[in-house]
């Protein structure tokens, strides 16, 4: 919850929106496991699960010189309408998610307007912190084995809208791209909103497991986030935790 409370004061316009929108639903959703439990019917419990995660991305195929950092975190919420497989165990699940992606590492994100290029910030220049970060609207589905002892087993597949997207470079200069430049030697801080070229829709499978509210999940996005030849081939495995308080 600090690292959302942290974007959202580093965010503005449509951002800062998405961010506060995902903070609200964050604690909506927490509320049945901090004392309001009574509130949530046995009946609602099983056919709609709600629930926050954070998880790393690994980043592949990136540009020759250019790298990730070990950790790269996200966050996603998401809520499902659960469809059980008559009184068995097994039940089908489809949702609406929201999924924030964060991408740090060694380089700079120059966005022309037919193509973006990943590029390799040069070895004497000195910066803290850069990244390009991507929000996505995202419908879940999941087939779902659900233990009495509350053990589950979920795999899935799901798809994304992207709905938002920036870079941010916190260092200092010179460095210079086609959307900005840093002439002065002392530490700048430049955000720059709407990403080119990127791919609007994203796919692919996940896998969930856990037991009682606590999961671990998995996700492999199968297209990449830009658009064929008009940026890098890069794409990102994620890997995390969920918390369902029901």
């Amino acid at each position: 919850m600090k690292n959302l409370i942290y974007l959202m004061k580093n965010s503005t316009g449509k951002n800062y929106f998405l961010y506060s929108l995902l903070i609200f639903l964050a604690i909506f959703f927490l509320l049945p496991s901090t004392g309001h439990t009574q509130v949530v019917t046995e009946s609602a419990k099983k056919k709609i699960t709600v629930g926050i995660g954070e998880f790393t991305d690994i980043w592949m195929k990136m540009p020759t010189g250019t790298k990730s950092r070990t950790i790269n975190q996200g966050f996603n919420i998401y809520s499902t309408y659960n469809i059980p497989f008559g009184k068995s165990n097994f039940s089908f699940a489809i949702g609406l998610g929201l999924t924030i992606h964060n991408m740090y590492g060694n380089f700079l994100v120059n966005s022309y307007t037919d193509s973006t290029n990943v590029v390799k910030i040069p070895d004497t220049i000195s910066y803290k912190k850069s990244k390009m970060c991507l929000t996505y609207l995202e419908v879940p589905l999941e087939f779902r084995f659900k233990t009495k002892s509350k053990f589950t087993v979920a795999l899935g597949f799901k798809g994304g809208l992207e709905i938002a997207s920036s870079t941010k470079y916190v260092g200092n200069g010179p460095v210079a791209t086609y959307n900005f430049t840093v002439n002065q030697a002392e530490k700048t801080k430049i955000k720059m909103s709407g990403i080119k070229n990127l791919e609007k829709f994203t796919y692919g499978p996940t896998i969930r497991f856990g037991y009682s509210w606590i999961n671990v999940n998995a996700g492999y996005m199968l297209s990449t986030i830009f658009q064929k030849g008009r940026g890098p081939e890069i794409y990102p495995i994620s890997v995390g935790i969920v918390l369902s308080p029901f």
